[in-house]
């Protein structure tokens, strides 16, 4: 079954929740609330599960606020085949819950192998194994290695984000080197535009590739912006990474479409932080935190 394309459907679920929140899914063992905390010495299989609740009880503590959650790949992995199940079943709770779930695996191969990643991921409704809705995926071995997921993405309703200007420190190191008179990212971005011009839809303007840029570069995501009018961008680096509400706001069009906004520590660990000390359970202090972050980019807008 073909859905609806990717990028109405982004606009459509961040319209109807009437804010671009995305809330990233990183557990960490050793910042699991009370309740959910196990040894670091228990077996695999018990931390698998105890990231699991966790994650599904962050999504139960927020699905009717935000459009998107982004389950980080990695701290399941960490865990071996016990931690990938969880990984799993976590994404299919999310969808069950309405959300659209972007895997931020960050993945990319040649060939054959691109293809088998795309159609491992890129699909719900038993169009892929994975049931997920859109993937992170590294540009770095070359346009073509891209090509499989943006086929995926066209033929199912899915789609991508290509790393275009990352939010950690050292992402100059490659992203800014200038060759031919545009930086690694810009011509990054312009094949990520002529691809999502390709793909955008008449009723949104937003095709089904996008793009990953980091709130901690305001004045380049406000020139990615207006380099890639067509994409979607998923910003991370918002709050504890040190981006704002202001900062992220360059990364959005007129109406407040085009940007998704990432925030993982500082709503799933809401309970660590002071100012919902006051909260009756740590579901609570996610629940604030996400409310908080709701507002203030609705102020920032103001």
């Amino acid at each position: 079954m073909t859905q609806q394309p990717f990028g109405d459907r982004l606009a459509n679920a961040v319209q109807e929740k009437g804010n671009a929140v995305c809330v990233g899914l990183d557990p960490r063992l050793e910042q699991l609330p009370k309740g959910l905390q196990v040894s670091k010495n228990a077996s695999l299989e018990d931390q698998a599960n105890a990231y699991e609740r966790f994650c599904c009880e962050v999504i139960d503590a927020t699905h009717a606020l935000v459009p998107v959650v982004k389950p980080q790949s990695a701290f399941f992995e960490e865990l071996g085949p016990y931690g990938v199940l969880a990984l799993g079943k976590v994404c299919r709770y999310a969808s069950s819950k309405g959300l659209i779930v972007v895997m931020d695996a960050k993945r990319n191969d040649i060939g054959s192998t691109a293809t088998a990643y795309a159609k491992a991921y890129l699909g719900t409704h038993g169009q892929s194994a994975w049931g997920t809705d859109a993937l992170t995926v590294s540009p770095y071995l070359g346009s073509d290695t891209l090509q499989p997921f943006i086929d995926q993405s066209n033929a199912v309703g899915a789609g991508i984000f290509v790393l275009v200007k990352t939010s950690n420190p050292g992402s100059g190191f490659l992203q800014d080197l200038s060759v031919d008179s545009r930086t690694i990212s810009d011509r990054v971005a312009d094949f990520v535009q002529e691809q999502a011009l390709k793909s955008a839809s008449s009723s949104t303007g937003y095709g089904c590739v996008g793009a990953v840029v980091g709130a901690t570069y305001p004045e380049q995501l406000q020139a990615m912006r207006k380099r890639m009018p067509n994409a979607w961008l998923l910003i991370p680096g918002y709050g504890a990474q040190g981006g704002s509400a202001a900062d992220v706001l360059h990364g959005m069009d007129s109406n407040g479409l085009g940007a998704i906004v990432n925030s993982s520590r500082g709503i799933i660990f809401a309970h660590e932080n002071p100012k919902y000390a006051g909260c009756s359970n740590w579901q609570a202090a996610v629940e604030n935190a996400t409310t908080d972050m709701i507002s203030a980019l609705s102020q920032a807008r103001v």
